[in-house]
């Protein structure tokens, strides 16, 4: 089976970014709890250097990670940036001292975090920004929503996404302006709310349907957790047929799942960072699939 090696963000407007089809989330290159410096600095640092060696021009980012530890990463080894990196964002949520999460996404807020990128990352527009959404209701979400296209058209903010979203939420931003991409929990072992360990999952095979109609990238996070029970061997018994690992075949059925899914996966070790890339090699047939499915 054929997959295709790139995505299209935002292919409809004036400013299409055409990205490789495996990014990198950089979550994990902070502290236990994601809060704080990362154990091993210079690890952390190499593996952001060999993204760009290893045509990965797609990074995920955020100022609460950390807090700004992931940002502040990136910059170090990276900047200059190369001319095709897209560093994408997410605003709407802070930490606490105590390692808690907590929205942060009024108006005023948001701005404050979009501050905070291009402060740290150096840079005069955040290319992609997704807003996460925490304990949101209807009104608050439209003011958030309101207040991001509005930082859009001051120029601070290329495009606009979303995260976390359910259906409803995804229709009603695709509503009040154009949404470039979508970055919500989805993987093989948590497709639907009721497959969710965490409750993260809001509506993932529904939004994937909605993005695939429009167009419009998905982004899974968490996409490497294994909830399906003991006995489903599936994974198992692929990864031993391409003599894979089990995050490989996960990541082989994302890139396989949809030519809109664009993973992300994310470590803190280099060894397991190229474990990941190996995903790209794997050509899982339609038998595979079906089997997979």
């Amino acid at each position: 089976m054929q997959i295709p090696d790139q995505i299209t963000i935002a292919s409809k407007t004036s400013h299409p970014l055409t990205v490789n089809r495996l990014g990198y989330g950089t979550m994990r290159l902070t502290g236990p709890g994601i809060y704080g410096e990362p154990p091993n600095r210079e690890e952390a640092l190499e593996i952001l250097r060999q993204t760009a060696s290893e045509g990965i021009n797609f990074l995920d980012t955020a100022d609460y990670y950390g807090e700004d530890v992931t940002n502040r990463l990136i910059q170090e080894a990276l900047f200059p940036y190369p001319k095709d990196l897209v560093i994408c964002t997410k605003v709407g949520g802070a930490r606490k001292p105590d390692k808690s999460w907590v929205p942060f996404n009024k108006p005023d807020e948001l701005r404050i975090s979009i501050e905070n990128n291009l402060r740290t990352l150096k840079i005069d527009q955040v290319t992609l920004v997704h807003f996460r959404v925490l304990h949101s209701t209807i009104k608050a979400f439209e003011e958030s929503m309101e207040a991001m296209f509005r930082m859009q058209e001051e120029g601070l903010i290329l495009h606009v996404g979303v995260s976390n979203v359910s259906p409803e939420e995804l229709r009603k931003a695709m509503s009040m302006g154009n949404i470039a991409t979508v970055e919500n929990m989805y993987g093989h072992a948590q497709r639907t709310d009721l497959n969710s360990p965490h409750g993260f999952s809001r509506g993932g095979q529904e939004v994937l349907e909605i993005c695939e109609k429009n167009e419009m990238p998905m982004i899974p996070y968490f996409s490497l957790l294994n909830s399906l029970p003991k006995k489903d061997d599936r994974i198992a018994r692929i990864s031993a047929k391409y003599q894979a690992t089990e995050a490989q075949v996960n990541l082989a059925w994302l890139l396989h799942r949809s030519p809109w899914i664009l993973p992300i996966p994310g470590t803190s070790q280099l060894k397991h960072f190229k474990e990941n890339l190996g995903s790209r090699q794997i050509q899982l047939s339609e038998e595979d699939m079906s089997f997979l499915d």
